[in-house]
């Protein structure tokens, strides 16, 4: 399929087949997914060659199911346009015929035998897709430049007939080295990943094998400068890798023991060895592949508006060229040859290529530039959405924070004390299974020969932890624990609350007389949280966190990275609803979240932002727009991208819209000649497609 109306053609053609359910499309990628109830593929395929192209079955793997089958006919056509050689020869006679014809310098049936020459090298293709577009009714550019050419011939402008044939030729062949480039942009993620890797065997030996063979749980052996082959954790060893291709992480991460490493990543300096934990066709990448071409399969909005209107736009231009070329002549008393000239110019302008082909190619340049940036969009239609977001809703545990809870202040209220309290804690705490307690324990023990036994270690449910330590009983508990054992004083009280409106976990050592000290445990904020957060603002976007913890927290951290508005203690119907609530108010809203809480409100919103994607495959699957690491920049980046991919659409439209009706009235005017028609629609193909492609830059 080298044509949007090549598609319509085959739609029409395998609709009305009987056993076919439902077809899809796929023009960037040149494939077609069809359900059928049939025995097999073969009148699908006689349906398709009946049309002038040949269908090849794939397998599941996306290759050709006959790799030895012979050269189709489409590729033996693009192999006859991209041979240089005829090209370059008809374009000399097309050139020697006008400079003949514009002289004088030879008869007339010498510029006609040389402009039939230069007609004959290069035309034979598009006069074959002609034909058959014609003899299945169909008005693609193909059929129009036939006619367009032929008509020329007819009325004696041989020179032009040439010139328009060549012209077209050069420009279809531009075009397509032009889209050729898109569709690379994301087939170049299937080169990401090595095709062997280096597994340990049973023996003890290593052998490189094909990572397709590879099982979940062998291990791997990665040595500097490889690619990854396969999904795995860290076992033994340490490097930094490049995970660009997959997060868009700019900075090599550190990898050591127990981390992930994901295929498609570039081991930089170490070498290591990983235990595998997907096999080959489920891996972070593959899985982001299969998302990539999942969304170029869906149209957005603007490309079926766009189809829509070329459907009714090609036939009414041809009634529209065939009156211009009819009427004057035989009511205004105008020249047969004059108007009907001018009507094969309005055919030549007429076909919708250029406005049909701007949008996929916008569209999928857009999601190719996502995917670099380490953003999975999951189709163009949330390319399009994020440039009207006007509202984002934000978790906060491992969103906004870090979702891991550290120390961040100690008090001692007891002067002198033969055992430090920080250990005391630290003892209590690593028994204890609360991310409170263990970030306590795991601030307090600088080695495990510091810890202390601890005897008759009791869990006190929604209060803290008790323990004899050198016969002496602690507890290590709450707000509420130190109430309930009367320790509570006006000054106690005073430092309790201060630091609890700063959005800390409050927790305090005590005996059964006094408290020795207290410890404040909060989760602390990433350094890009307020980046992402003042770039959200600058584009007009306001923010809201939405967070099970309490109010107090919930401000101060809104507070610290300057969200608009907070709300705490909520479960996960009151985020679905405060997401309601700014729908209500006519907001178009984003949600950002990475938890199964969180997953109402993803559904809720208009886009759903899953958090640290890489590795979960439900985040990948069921998100609208995946972050494939914990940067919350990409947010703002995705919104900017989003803007300049609506703007590049309403370019190209506006332009391939504009310039046909500039040439519609020079045509009615009698100022534009065929050759000018031929750039006015292939050369505006071209045009728009290399706008398109401009987003991969971004």
């Amino acid at each position: 399929m080298c044509c949007p109306s090549e598609q319509t053609m085959i739609e029409g053609k395998l609709a009305r087949m009987s056993g076919i359910q439902k077809l899809e499309f796929n023009m960037m990628n040149r494939t077609l997914d069809v359900w059928h109830k049939l025995p097999d593929t073969l009148s699908i395929e006689a349906a398709v060659s009946s049309l002038g192209m040949h269908a090849e079955p794939l397998t599941a793997e996306g290759k050709a199911a006959n790799a030895d089958a012979p050269q189709s006919q489409s590729e033996a056509a693009s192999s006859r346009k991209n041979s240089w050689w005829p090209l370059a020869l008809s374009g000399v006679a097309a050139v020697g015929a006008e400079v003949m014809d514009f002289t004088q310098s030879a008869p007339e049936w010498v510029i006609a035998a040389v402009a039939l020459f230069a007609i004959a090298l290069c035309g034979p293709t598009t006069y074959k897709k002609g034909w058959i577009s014609l003899k299945h009714l169909n008005l693609n550019i193909n059929a129009l430049m036939s006619i367009a050419v032929t008509g020329a011939v007819l009325i004696g402008q041989w020179p032009e007939a040439a010139m328009v044939m060549v012209l077209f030729t050069i420009a279809e062949m531009v075009e397509a080295k032009s889209l050729d480039r898109a569709r690379n942009a994301i087939k170049g993620l299937m080169d990401l990943s090595p095709e062997r890797a280096t597994v340990r065997q049973a023996d003890g030996s290593w052998m490189e094998v094909d990572v397709k063979t590879v099982e979940i749980g062998s291990l791997v052996r990665v040595r500097p400068g490889e690619r990854i082959g396969l999904d795995g954790d860290v076992v033994s060893g340490n490097s930094t890798v490049n995970q660009a291709p997959i997060t868009g992480e700019s900075l090599p991460i550190e990898k050591t023991v127990d981390d992930p490493v994901y295929a498609g990543s570039i081991n930089e300096s170490g070498s290591f060895e990983y235990r595998v934990t997907a096999e080959a066709s489920n891996t972070t990448l593959a899985r982001i592949i299969h998302a990539v071409e999942e969304a170029q399969s869906s149209r957005a909005p603007t490309q079926r508006f766009v189809d829509k209107f070329a459907q009714v736009y090609t036939p009414a231009v041809f009634f529209f060229a065939l009156a211009i070329a009819v009427i004057p002549p035989l009511f205004m008393g105008g020249l047969w040859t004059d108007w009907i000239y001018r009507g094969l110019v309005l055919l030549v302008v007429a076909c919708p290529c250029a406005l049909v082909i701007s949008t996929p190619v916008s569209i999928v340049s857009g999601l190719a530039a996502a995917a670099r940036k380490g953003v999975l969009v999951k189709g163009g239609v949330y390319l399009e959405i994020g440039a009207k977001l006007s509202f984002i809703a934000l978790d906060k545990t491992g969103t906004i924070t870090h979702g891991k809870p550290v120390q961040t202040d100690y008090v001692p209220l007891v002067e002198s004390l033969d055992v430090d309290p920080q250990i005391i804690a630290a003892s209590l705490g690593v028994r204890s299974d609360h991310p409170v307690s263990l970030a306590i324990a795991k601030h307090g023990d600088s080695g495990a020969a510091t810890l202390k036994h601890v005897e008759n270690f009791e869990a006190l449910p929604g209060r803290g932890v008790k323990g004899l330590i050198e016969g002496q009983l602690y507890h290590l508990g709450n707000h509420r624990l130190i109430q309930e054992l009367g320790l509570g004083t006006p000054q106690l009280e005073a430092s309790l609350s201060q630091l609890e409106r700063q959005g800390k976990t409050v927790v305090a050592l005590t005996d059964t007389n006094q408290v020795f000290a207290l410890f404040a445990v909060a989760d602390t904020v990433k350094d890009s949280s307020q980046t992402a957060i003042t770039e959200l603002h600058a584009l007009g976007i306001k923010t809201m966190m939405l967070t099970g913890d309490n109010s107090h927290t919930a401000e101060a951290i809104a507070q610290r990275v300057g969200i608009d508005e907070a709300r705490g203690n909520l479960l996960p119907a009151d985020k679905l609803a405060a997401i309601g609530e700014l729908q209500s108010r006519n907001h178009i809203v984003g949600m950002v979240g990475d938890g199964i809480n969180d997953a109402p409100a993803l559904a809720k919103s208009q886009i759903g932002f899953a958090m640290a994607a890489a590795g979960t495959g439900t985040a990948i699957e069921t998100a609208d727009v995946a972050l494939m690491d914990d940067d919350l920049r990409k947010i703002p980046a995705f919104v900017r991208l989003s803007r300049q991919t609506a703007t590049v659409l309403k370019q190209n439209i506006a332009f391939a819209l504009g310039v046909k009706a500039v040439f519609l009235v020079f045509t009615l005017m009698g100022l534009a000649t065929m050759w000018m028609a031929v750039f006015a629609d292939v050369g505006v193909s071209l045009l728009v497609v290399l706008n398109g492609l401009r987003l991969l830059k971004k």
